[in-house]
């Protein structure tokens, strides 16, 4: 069932949370508490029926108990073949490594009470800032992949990990921390980012860019990967497919390590738009099929001014992190063993129909090393091919061969095969 909305661009979500915002700043020293938990309800109550609205009604837990689900590059398959008593069995077990993968993804929220962005007066992203925290989550999974592993999960008999710790201390709330929502919009002023103000996905993937850049020119090792915009042009508004230029990557990590190394971690950002109003039916299929890269990291989408980060797939189905929760900030360190990290994580599951999608979105994709992007550019390529004239996105080697033809670009395509998979012998720049 198609969920249905107006297009809605708003400033700010609802005059409630302002209201709370109010009330909280006239409380009374003994009525702090109770205030403040009372505002963060209503806020979030307000936040919750701006999304049904917007979204659809909140569509909660697993679809299909037989269908596979992809989640970031990772297949959870029922087993076909056994008896009923065997197959519960294997669902079930099967179900619940997939929650528990679900679980451990961070999840970024709204936060209130953190010190005022810039020279603003907002202490508060509610009603604006969930695209920006959307992109927070996909950098964080990049970071958790890079420096914990794809099959990190949270223990919770355990004290956290010290690198897990560190990677959600770079989301503080605070100009402190590198990658906060602070330093995020400054770094974005150049692509409209404003506290206060809701941006596409053009934008923020151009922002964190930035703020990587910036973040390695400052010598800060907070970040340790390249990030690359794949699209059709230098200003990125001309039309067509995106196009993955291999020399432009290699450049790309290149100058990230100022020459030491010829290759880097690297973190790919592909802004899309894929209709008008909504996403286009003939994309959806590659959409679903770029989940089962190992390099995936999702999508940022949802609706205009309702941004969530899509994590899997199951059928026409997308999982999400959703951003619209209100909580208070948290200081979180690598020296703060005993902190409580559970409102960087959700255990609810939701999920939204693909087709439902607002036509702007940005993949993203996490390439470990030159290996793992050969990988990838071959997945990326056959994935072209198959898309029956409606690619995502396009490879090739250079722009001069893109310009001549595909038949000089086959050399990274031929050197790498997908197990499983059948070979291409030339990249398909459609």
């Amino acid at each position: 069932m198609k969920a249905t909305c107006d297009r809605f661009l708003p400033s700010k979500c609802s005059s409630t949370s302002s209201t709370a915002d109010e009330k909280r700043d006239k409380s009374t020293l003994n009525g702090w508490t109770v205030i403040v938990n009372t505002a963060s309800s209503m806020a979030s109550g307000a936040i919750r029926r701006f999304q049904d609205r917007v979204l659809g009604p909140s569509r909660t837990g697993i679809p299909s108990t037989t269908s596979e689900i992809w989640l970031l590059g990772v297949c959870y398959k029922i087993s076909e073949g056994e008896s009923s008593e065997d197959a519960d069995a294997s669902a079930g077990c099967v179900l619940d490594a997939f929650r528990q993968d679900f679980s451990s993804l961070i999840l970024v929220t709204y936060r209130r009470g953190f010190e005022p962005i810039g020279d603003t007066t907002y202490t508060s992203d509610v009603g604006w800032g969930c695209m920006l925290r959307s992109g927070q989550m996909l950098f964080a999974q990049a970071l958790l992949i890079q420096r914990l592993g794809r099959s990190w999960r949270k223990k919770e008999s355990e004290l956290p990990e010290e690198g897990y710790l560190e990677i959600l201390g770079l989301f503080g709330d605070s100009e402190a921390s590198a990658f906060s929502i602070h330093n995020l919009i400054l770094a974005g002023e150049s692509y409209g980012l404003a506290a206060g103000s809701w941006v596409g996905p053009y934008a923020v993937c151009r922002s964190w860019e930035s703020l990587a850049r910036k973040k390695r020119e400052e010598t800060d090792v907070s970040c340790s990967m390249a990030v690359h915009i794949v699209s059709g042009s230098e200003d990125g508004e001309r039309g067509g497919a995106p196009i993955l230029c291999i020399e432009d990557v290699t450049k790309t990590c290149l100058e990230y390590s100022e020459g030491e190394t010829e290759w880097t971690s690297v973190l790919l950002l592909v802004p899309l738009v894929l209709g008008l109003d909504k996403v286009n039916p003939r994309y959806i299929p590659s959409l679903i099929a770029t989940f089962s890269f190992p390099q995936s990291l999702g999508i940022l989408g949802g609706k205009p001014g309702a941004s969530t980060y899509i994590v899997g797939v199951q059928e026409d189905k997308g999982f999400y992190l959703d951003p619209h929760d209100v909580q208070q900030v948290v200081t979180v360190n690598k020296e703060t063993k005993d902190v409580d990290t559970s409102s960087y994580h959700c255990n609810t599951i939701r999920y939204v129909p693909l087709e439902s999608l607002d036509p702007s979105l940005a993949l993203g994709f996490y390439c470990r090393d030159k290996d793992d992007f050969d990988d990838f550019c071959i997945r990326a390529t056959k994935l072209a091919g198959d898309s029956n004239g409606a690619p995502l996105f396009t490879v090739t080697q250079s722009h001069r061969a893109g310009e001549r033809g595909i038949a000089e670009t086959s050399s990274v395509a031929s050197s790498t095969e997908i197990p499983g998979e059948e070979h291409e012998d030339d990249w398909q720049l459609l």
